[in-house]
């Protein structure tokens, strides 16, 4: 059914309405009469996966968003900045010995720019438990990779059968990564308590405003326990690894479309920053240019493509009643290309 901008479809046994309308989704997405929630998914895959802020909902939601906010603070930025610009450093030398005195090399950048985001967030996230949290990214592609393959063979609610030998290994990964990240976290508590523990990645940043947290509330059990802070860590690595390595790439791909553009970005560059390879978060909020590059290639391929919301209660949305139930789909990418 096509009404306007908006369809309906069926999932299953469940309704979707598709909303391709700025105005209904910008309402959708604002929530202020608290009667859409984030979908629900009753596929444990998924929450392997991903059980993490963007999973819950509610007073849950809101104290895990005040626990993580500060990590994403300017001073906090600043202080994971030189690992950022390490990684990237590692990243042209690379491109540079392998283009070598040669004009011109092809370079497949997707791989390239998949490891870069890894190294990235292994970084800011551990901080000196880089190597682990290297391995943590590993396992996670790979995870995300048989997630895929296994939600091709679910579609339809309920449907138990899966291949067993995937199965095993997705079951494997999540025990290592859980053992590795408790690992990590087990001395970094040991540290805290030694006083020995730095605050410049974002494991540092959520024990200490967790434990601050805690303390506020008077409570005598943390407000985030292990398994939430491993949930925030792992889903740090799925939402951030393959979108940032998306953008780059279609960045890219969009500057070399248009060489206008990479000159008066690359002349940008050079005006605010020199030769100098060590950038700092002051100079980067100057790049004006790159910034408008960067919005035009996430308005042309935004790497989420897709919300869901859900109706829990009844609730009027553009001049329609909808039961509750009912799957809210916003097409990202055809709003931004309307």
């Amino acid at each position: 059914k096509f009404a306007g901008k908006i369809s309906v479809t069926w999932f299953g046994p469940t309704p979707r309405v598709i909303v391709n309308d700025p105005k209904l989704v910008r309402e959708i997405l604002a929530n202020k009469s608290g009667h859409f929630r984030k979908r629900k998914f009753s596929n444990g895959i998924v929450r392997r996966l991903a059980n993490g802020l963007v999973s819950h909902d509610g007073e849950k939601w809101a104290a895990h968003r005040k626990i993580i906010n500060p990590a994403f603070h300017l001073e906090k930025l600043k202080k994971m900045m030189p690992a950022f610009v390490a990684c990237c450093n590692e990243l042209v030398t690379r491109w540079e010995d392998r283009v070598g005195s040669d004009e011109a090399k092809e370079i497949d950048v997707w791989p390239e720019f998949q490891n870069l985001t890894g190294d990235v967030i292994s970084r800011a996230a551990f901080g000196s438990s880089f190597s682990e949290g290297r391995r943590i990214f590993q396992i996670q592609s790979e995870q995300a990779q048989n997630v895929v393959k296994m939600l091709n063979t679910l579609y339809l609610p309920g449907f138990k059968f899966l291949p067993m030998q995937l199965n095993r290994r997705v079951k494997a990964n999540a025990r290592e990564v859980e053992w590795l990240l408790k690992g990590i976290i087990g001395r970094r508590e040991r540290a805290m308590r030694e006083g020995n523990a730095s605050n410049d990645d974002l494991l540092g940043v959520l024990m200490e405003c967790n434990a601050a947290e805690t303390k506020e509330a008077g409570s005598s059990k943390p407000i985030m326990t292990m398994d939430d802070i491993i949930g925030e860590l792992k889903l740090f690595y799925f939402a951030g690894m393959d979108t940032t390595a998306v953008l780059l790439t279609w960045t890219l791909v969009a500057l070399s479309m248009h060489p206008e553009w990479q000159d008066r970005a690359r002349e940008e560059v050079l005006r605010v920053f020199g030769k100098e390879d060590q950038p700092d978060l002051d100079g980067v909020n100057q790049l004006k240019v790159v910034a408008m590059v960067l919005h035009e290639v996430l308005r042309l391929y935004p790497p989420v493509i897709q919300f869901d919301r859900q109706t829990y209660t009844e609730v009027e949305l553009g001049g329609v009643r909808y039961p509750p139930g009912v799957i809210l789909s916003l097409p990202i990418v055809f709003l931004h290309h309307d």
